[in-house]
């Protein structure tokens, strides 16, 4: 369930799942769910989060990569859809794509763009963030600015196929028992 509130100015978007729907994402290499997880960004925790988190590490396999060669895919669309196309979702479009290139090579999932360029080094991501950041995400881009990130895509969305193949990531998680296990007590003490 996805709810938007406004806490004290700010905008949240709060997404919640039953813990059986979102165990069962877990072990269907969806990287989102994974990243929500693992998110530094924590309000308030219990010691059943902290054994997901271990729980959610063994799901992590090399399938990873078509989760977020789909996604990209996707969000390279969602950007070419807008008329003129702006900063916004194009930094999104390179988040997931140097995610799944950064999971491939070292198996941890990192989703803070700017802690991913400093692998990356790509100098024009500094720049784009720079633009969000002053509240111009809704700034468009040109032509030529287009062309160069539509090469940059194709580059990156290469790269993580190339990552995938050469990934030493498990083929597989063996982490099944392990969150049913969780789900069996989490379910328990909610009904006591």
């Amino acid at each position: 369930m996805q709810h938007s509130v406004n806490h004290d100015g700010l905008e949240i978007d709060l997404v919640t799942h039953d813990a059986k729907k979102f165990f069962g994402l877990m072990l269907k290499k969806n990287g989102y769910v994974l990243e929500q997880v693992l998110s530094p960004l924590v309000l308030k925790t219990t010691p059943e989060h902290e054994e997901l988190k271990e729980i959610a590490r063994r799901c992590i396999t090399k399938h990873h990569a078509h989760h977020y060669l789909g996604f990209a895919e996707t969000q390279w669309k969602l950007f070419q859809k807008e008329s003129p196309p702006k900063v916004k979702p194009l930094l999104y479009v390179y988040r997931v794509l140097l995610t799944g290139i950064h999971l491939m090579r070292t198996g941890e999932v990192e989703a803070n763009l700017l802690a991913l360029n400093t692998t990356a080094k790509l100098p024009y991501i500094d720049e784009l963030v720079e633009r969000k950041q002053a509240g111009s995400e809704q700034e468009t881009l040109d032509g030529s600015d287009v062309d160069f990130h539509q090469a940059e895509f194709n580059r990156l969305r290469a790269s993580l196929e190339g990552e995938h193949a050469r990934s030493r990531l498990p083929e597989a998680t063996d982490a099944a028992a392990s969150l049913n296990n969780l789900l069996v007590r989490i379910r328990l003490n909610s009904a006591r």
